[in-house]
């Protein structure tokens, strides 16, 4: 009998609950990495703990009370849909501190996790005016990146977070790239989540995630609101003509390296006339 099991790099998303995606190191391949996805209402409380791992809370929509120790962050988010494409506000909170979050305004939010120290970092709020950001790729495979925290950053000690949009008919994480050899400093070992958004909603996209030796080869059709996880290889998404994607990367590994290597198979495209 033939498998139609979603692939185990892939994560449906749970609306009918506050909690709707839980992915750690139990129910995934991922050792460095961890997320979590509320949706709450408005006047919805949820509180956190790890003594383990850091957080990087990403007000993905909606406004946000934060409460760390008897420090309080107010008004903690921008946007009503990440489609508006407007940089939003983030929190760190390094492990072995408690923290809580009230909803000010109905939301959906990310807490992206890593294992960590607990000394030598204090809670803080990167403000939606200290992101960066950039434009990635030519042709059809452009892309407009807003870095949250990336590998510069001394906010974190091993988080990266960034966020990713793809128009109509264009590739991302194009041509295909891996980072998942520890050899420095032609390549890093970062494990990757792909939290994923479709405009309009009812579209999709596909990923695949794949290795040299095809020992690892998934072919994804991702709907608005799923994760994918990549414990290894090459991950490239392509998105359908009439849509356009948006996709939230957590990142993390040994060290807080960017350092990709293309699919040597592909990697012509970059110079191409």
């Amino acid at each position: 009998m033939v498998d139609l099991k979603r692939s185990p790099l892939h994560f449906a998303i749970n609306e009918k609950a506050t909690l709707v995606h839980h992915i750690t190191e139990e129910n995934s391949p991922l050792v460095y990495v961890a997320t979590d996805v509320f949706d709450l209402k408005s006047g919805g409380k949820i509180s956190h703990f790890s003594a383990t791992h850091e957080t990087c809370i990403v007000a993905l929509t909606g406004r946000y009370t934060i409460t760390v120790g008897e420090t309080v962050f107010e008004k903690v988010g921008t946007r009503a849909s990440v489609f508006e494409k407007k940089a939003t506000d983030s929190l760190y909170v390094p492990p072995q501190q408690k923290f809580e979050i009230e909803c000010e305004s109905e939301g959906r939010l990310i807490h992206c996790q890593a294992p960590a120290a607990a000394e030598g970092r204090k809670p803080t709020l990167i403000k939606a005016c200290d992101t960066t950001e950039e434009n990635r790729g030519k042709y059809h495979n452009q892309r407009f990146v807003r870095n949250i925290l990336n590998d510069q950053s001394k906010i974190a000690e091993k988080l990266l977070v960034v966020e990713v949009y793809t128009e109509s008919a264009n590739w991302s994480s194009y041509p295909p790239h891996k980072h998942d050899q520890n050899q420095l400093p032609e390549e890093s070992l970062l494990e990757e989540t792909y939290y994923h958004e479709v405009n309009p909603p009812a579209g999709f996209v596909f990923q695949r995630v794949y290795t040299d030796d095809e020992l690892l080869d998934e072919t994804m059709c991702v709907k608005s609101g799923e994760i994918v996880l990549v414990p290894k290889g090459y991950h490239p998404v392509g998105v359908p003509d009439g849509y356009s994607s948006y996709y939230l990367n957590i990142m993390a590994g040994p060290k807080k390296i960017w350092k990709f290597h293309n699919d040597p198979q592909h990697a012509w495209i970059i110079d191409r006339k």
